[in-house]
């Protein structure tokens, strides 16, 4: 059995643009930071659960739904244009200023709501047993959007986005593409010390099927969220 200390990490700050006030409003009866902490207890392989967010009131959302606060985060890594990476590391930091060092720590943004602990647990297992830097989870890319298919326009004419795609007249001989799909993202504490990055030199992929992922971005997002999450329910 592990004895890796891992962090499930979630950030949540009060200003959003896409979605106002998203980390406040409830999405299917439940805030987005509920859904994260509840994945989090739900993987059974996360030591603590801790929310990083600016505002009084999503602090409260995060302690009701179980969730530690044990710092505010500055308003200088608050803002519309701050990075996540400064955000982790002022977690992490301050968690081992206080004497508890994460192993592993496990990124979980809100906005990705219909994640389940059985990701996280996954996630979690494959950087252990791999002994990779981090493991980020994907989704495959429809084939037509591949590469190898797709095309860009090059001083007004129509070319092969890539050369190699020339090769490539037929959709399914496109070779299989993925993309960051928000759902987890899962490192080791020395990735984040030793390479100033999440992910490191080795990345391991964890594919979620795309049924099991949605990012909320807009509110055309949050529709299709709340829509989907009715539907699992029902489905239960």
């Amino acid at each position: 059995m592990s004895t890796a200390r891992v962090l499930a990490l979630i950030p949540a700050r009060g200003g959003s643009k896409g979605v106002p006030g998203k980390n406040l409003r409830p999405l299917a009866g439940h805030s987005l930071v509920t859904y994260a902490v509840n994945a989090a207890r739900e993987s059974g392989v996360v030591d603590r659960i801790v929310l990083t967010t600016d505002t009084d009131e999503i602090a409260d959302i995060g302690r009701a739904a179980g969730a530690e606060v044990p710092f505010m985060r500055p308003p200088h890594l608050a803002a519309d244009d701050t990075p996540m990476l400064p955000v982790i590391q002022h977690a992490v930091e301050h968690l081992a200023s206080e004497g508890w060092l994460a192993d592993i720590v496990v990124l979980l943004q809100p906005t990705s709501p219909l994640r389940r602990g059985a990701h996280i647990t996954a996630a979690v297992r494959l950087l252990e047993d791999v002994q990779a830097d981090s493991v980020v989870s994907v989704i495959a890319l429809p084939l037509h959007l591949s590469p190898d298919y797709v095309m860009r326009v090059d001083d007004g004419r129509l070319v092969n986005f890539l050369p190699d795609g020339v090769r490539v007249s037929r959709r399914q001989d496109a070779r299989p593409a993925y993309v960051r799909d928000g759902t987890i993202y899962c490192f080791r504490r020395d990735t984040l010390t030793r390479h100033g990055s999440i992910y490191g030199q080795d990345c391991r992929p964890l594919v979620i099927p795309t049924d099991e992922s949605i990012t909320i971005d807009t509110l055309e997002d949050w529709a299709e969220a709340e829509r989907r999450l009715a539907r699992s329910r029902v489905a239960r």
